[in-house]
């Protein structure tokens, strides 16, 4: 794109730069995106291959290093997030294994909020120590814990904020300040909230990374994964690693999230609007017994997730109240009775989606890790969907009526 074209761009607001960013139309001036389905481009001259490979002409040489599609994918996500640079990646936990293992070395030391979502707590206590590099799990809402955490030497800070599944929320200017100050690089995940209703990067993060599976294309279509960050730290970790390890983003994936950033802006204020309606009628069930979503009045970090998050988010965790030694059969019958709303790992979709993070997700951890966490056997997850708000009332507590109320 040419320089006075992506100035111009860059004034206007976000739903526009989220249909127009980083454009660059081919000599076939097609209104979508084209995709570029090659895996290596062709050179003019053996001289110029040299000068490519030299990185003394700025160009495309190999898709696993950088492909056209792909690019703008980047260049789009990047101006959406306010990063100077974003890499894209195959998965969401590719993303993550790319920052840390580009970035950390033997005898390094990671400090990381212990509320994670399942896989990316395997890679940091069970990967990372085979490599030599410590990790120290902490509260991640206690600041006090962070503060004596970071007295020793420190070289990287991890948190997700809101946390999966019970959205816990962390107090992303104040660990980044303390982090910064003994040197640690801060990283957040930032998937829960998405870059419409949460800015890491502007309250003091380094790196913000996404499974850009989740919300990003919202469909259900495609895995993907996102890095953002400062163009020093991109340039000198990120790059060299994704383009000799091969964790890259395929150009059709990049296309479809394409497709997808379109849409984001309009698909989470929606999903946001239909979330509070359904938690308002949760919070009327008397067998409901607790609600986790950041911006719910009862939620202890209330305070905090406003100040941080435009809004609360399209994904809210619930619990059931039984007998103990019936919360798993209960939670099995409810999520079985359900008939629009749809039983799935996945979250961040047009369709609703619902789980058992016990069993499911966070089926790894130990007792003691998820009870520290909140997921219990009666625990529930449900990502809320496009679809009208009515109906998914009415299929929650149609199935509530035939497991908690005894009716038919």
């Amino acid at each position: 794109m040419l320089l006075n074209q992506k100035l111009i761009l860059m004034k206007r607001k976000k739903k526009t730069r989220l249909v127009h960013e980083g454009i660059n139309r081919s000599a076939f001036s097609e209104t979508s995106e084209p995709i570029f389905m090659t895996s290596g481009f062709i050179y003019e001259s053996a001289k110029e291959a040299e000068l490519a490979f030299k990185d003394k002409k700025k160009r495309y040489i190999y898709s696993r290093y950088g492909n056209p599609t792909t690019s703008v994918f980047e260049e789009r996500l990047a101006s959406i997030e306010g990063a100077e640079k974003c890499w894209a990646t195959s998965s969401g936990m590719s993303a993550l294994f790319t920052i840390l293992m580009s970035y950390l070395k033997k005898g390094d030391r990671v400090v990381a909020a212990r509320a994670l979502f399942g896989s990316c707590h395997y890679i940091l206590t069970n990967i990372l120590p085979n490599f030599g590099i410590e990790v120290v799990l902490i509260d991640g809402q206690n600041l006090n814990l962070w503060e004596k955490a970071l007295k020793k030497k420190t070289k990287l800070v991890f948190f997700e904020t809101p946390s999966n599944p019970c959205l816990e929320i962390i107090d992303i200017k104040k660990v980044s300040k303390m982090a910064n100050r003994s040197g640690a690089l801060v990283v957040v995940d930032n998937v829960f909230a998405s870059p419409i209703l949460q800015k890491p990067i502007e309250m003091g993060a380094d790196v913000v990374m996404y499974s850009a599976t989740k919300h990003i294309d919202g469909h259900g279509r495609v895995i993907g994964g996102a890095i953002l960050g400062n163009n020093r730290f991109c340039e000198k970790y990120i790059q060299p690693f994704i383009r000799n390890t091969g964790p890259s983003l395929s150009p059709f994936n990049a296309w479809v999230l394409l497709k997808g950033l379109e849409t984001l802006d309009l698909r989470i204020n929606y999903q946001v609007e239909s979330a509070k309606k359904i938690i308002d009628y949760l919070a009327e069930q008397k067998f409901v017994s607790e609600i986790f979503y950041p911006h719910y009045k009862k939620n202890k970090s209330y305070n905090l997730a406003k100040s941080q998050m435009l809004a609360g988010g399209t994904i809210l965790s619930f619990t059931v109240n039984c007998k103990s030694s019936l919360h798993k059969k209960k939670v099995f019958d409810f999520l079985d009775n359900l008939n629009l709303i749809k039983i799935s790992n996945n979250l961040g979709d047009n369709k609703s989606l619902i789980t058992h993070p016990d069993t499911t997700t966070h089926h790894r951890l130990n007792e003691k890790e998820k009870r520290s966490l909140r997921i219990t056997k009666n625990l529930i997850r449900l990502s809320v969907g496009l679809e009208e708000t009515d109906d998914l009332i009415k299929d929650i507590d149609s199935s509530f009526n035939k497991v908690f109320r005894g009716k038919k």
